[in-house]
């Protein structure tokens, strides 16, 4: 189901980081998320809520761009 809020996830299994693009443009990368919470955040079905219960509140967070196009070469959707 396409989000209202999330525009586009990416992964980063080294650093552990996942980046979050928001359809307000707004990126930002999460630390220390497990590959699991990847994946579950990933094949949600709702990503919106998913990112509500699981993710916002969980880890810790900076932004990274105000760009909708901005994708961080050689990281996985």
């Amino acid at each position: 189901m396409p989000s209202t809020v999330i525009k586009r996830l990416a992964y980063d299994p080294e650093q552990r980081e996942l980046f979050v693009t928001f359809t307000s443009g707004d990126v930002y990368a999460y630390e220390a998320v497990p590959p699991e919470a990847y994946e579950a955040f990933r094949t949600a079905f709702s990503k919106g809520q998913h990112f509500a219960k699981h993710v916002r509140q969980k880890y810790l967070c900076r932004r990274v761009a105000r760009d909708p196009d901005f994708w961080r070469p050689g990281v996985g959707r």
